[in-house]
């Protein structure tokens, strides 16, 4: 079973994580918090595989997070 790559950047206009993948046509998703980005590709992914590549089943798949922040001494 091949696990999908799904990458997420945080958007730091937006305040979310914002997910795509070229392993999952059509996937664009958004949330808060990782967490929640989980739960949603959860759902999307199964419903998108069904939808665009007639795929049914389970789906693992890898989250790689990117996030720049700026560490600063007080």
């Amino acid at each position: 079973m091949t696990t999908l790559e799904i990458h997420a950047v945080w958007d730091d206009e937006a305040n979310v994580w914002v997910a795509d993948s070229d392993d999952v046509p059509g996937l664009i998703a958004e949330a808060a918090t990782l967490e929640s980005l989980v739960a949603e590709l959860e759902t999307m992914i199964p419903e998108l595989m069904e939808l665009n590549c007639g795929r049914t089943g389970a789906f693992p798949f890898h989250l790689v997070a990117e996030r720049t922040a700026l560490a600063q001494a007080a």
